[in-house]
């Protein structure tokens, strides 16, 4: 196992709501730093926990993803660890030269050009200036933005700022590299890129990886910790274990009625909450009209993953049937499902037969889940006849 860079022990933080108060607090706890008496343990007036009593490694050659909602405690966790705040509680150890990009354009002088911020990044991550002129062609290279390199940074777009951050951080080759969500403004090809970067980089650093995109998480996380009000949630190595969490934070039986135009009601619904892959998912809805039609309004179910991607859909389009009564129920069977494992949720549209024109919208109607043996990271885990042949023998 490779030596640990990164040692987080009993890591805690608290904040002021208040601006004043947190102005007031400061001081307070500077005054009680330089007469070395002892911190505060516990919250004051209008004071809360950030993050609270954390404690990981990270070893050369690991990527822990660090995940959770907004306000969980990621970017104050992060800050600490960069060190532009100190904790209050507990203690950080870091070894070798960080590069992090904790905020788009963090570290920059907007009125200097590109050239000069990178001399003066790396120089803040802690190298020379022969070692930065000798990764300075391979910076520019990797950023891709070469013809502006002599432009002041604020003029840059943000995916400018992200290419030319993340070329100094990954091509200068630093020991622990922080990532925080940067390469979501970036476009799939850089994106790409920069995974194929952070591979190659990977065998003799430590990485932490904070995203809200779960498939980027599981493509390079080797351990991986949710955070939630500022406490750990989860934390192991069971990465798809963590992820299914994070996405259990999102589940929800409320109706998100998005239209209805008040001639029908969805009075119920019931689905097979659990199945294999491969077994038969079984819907019932129990719709109530106020007007009669002439044929079965058309009804959609739109499935979602656990990322709310759109990834199938079923209508009834060829299945005209004539008008029943003002209450039905609407039995669906899909069989042999070949969803991969996860959690999926669907949607409901009713609309008339012939115009197509809505009459009720609801969004996030059920879930449902689906086992298998295998992980995937696709929504479908498709079928497939397989033959191998040795060639010596043709």
């Amino acid at each position: 196992m490779g030596e640990v860079l990164i040692k987080v022990e009993n890591v805690s933080k608290k904040f002021a709501k208040n601006l004043k108060k947190s102005l007031y607090y400061g001081v307070l706890d500077l005054i009680r730093g330089i007469s070395r008496k002892e911190q505060h343990k516990t919250l004051r007036e209008d004071e809360f926990w950030a993050v609270k009593d954390i404690s990981f490694e990270v070893r050369r050659g690991e990527c822990l993803g660090l995940i959770g909602h907004n306000g969980a405690g990621k970017s104050t966790l992060l800050k600490m660890l960069n060190g532009l705040i100190l904790p209050d509680e507990g203690t950080i150890t870091i070894k070798g030269k960080v590069g992090a990009l904790i905020e788009l354009g963090a570290g920059f002088n907007p009125i200097l050009s590109g050239r000069e911020n990178i001399y003066n990044n790396a120089a803040v991550i802690g190298f020379s200036k022969k070692e930065i002129e000798e990764k300075f062609e391979a910076i520019i290279a990797f950023s891709e933005i070469e013809e502006f390199i002599d432009m002041p940074v604020q003029n840059y777009s943000s995916g400018m700022k992200v290419r030319l951050g993340f070329a100094i951080a990954a091509q200068m080759q630093p020991d622990v590299l922080i990532i925080d969500e940067v390469l979501a403004v970036g476009d799939l090809g850089f994106v790409l890129k920069c995974f194929k970067q952070i591979d190659s980089l990977l065998p003799n650093t430590a990485v932490i990886f904070v995203s809200h995109s779960m498939p980027m998480v599981a493509r390079v996380s080797s351990q991986i910790i949710l955070m939630q009000n500022g406490v750990v949630e989860y934390q192991g190595k069971n990465v798809p274990k963590g992820i299914d969490a994070y996405y259990g934070k999102f589940n929800s039986n409320e109706l998100n009625i998005m239209f209805d135009d008040g001639t029908v009601t969805l009075l119920n619904h019931k689905t097979t909450k659990s199945i294999k892959r491969g077994d038969d998912l079984h819907i019932e809805l129990e719709l109530s009209f106020k007007a009669s039609f002439a044929k079965v309004p058309l009804v959609y179910l739109e499935f979602r993953d656990k990322e709310q991607r759109p990834i199938a859909g079923i209508l009834n389009e060829k299945q005209e049937v004539d008008w029943l009564s003002k209450k039905m129920k609407v039995m669906i069977k899909l069989p042999n499902v070949l969803l991969a494992k996860g959690i999926y949720t669907y949607d409901l549209s009713v609309n008339h037969f012939e115009n197509k024109s809505p009459i009720l919208r609801i969004n996030n109607v059920d879930s449902f889940q689906v086992e298998s043996e295998t992980e995937m990271w696709v929504p479908f885990h498709l079928d497939a006849q397989w033959q191998f042949k040795d060639k010596q023998n043709d």
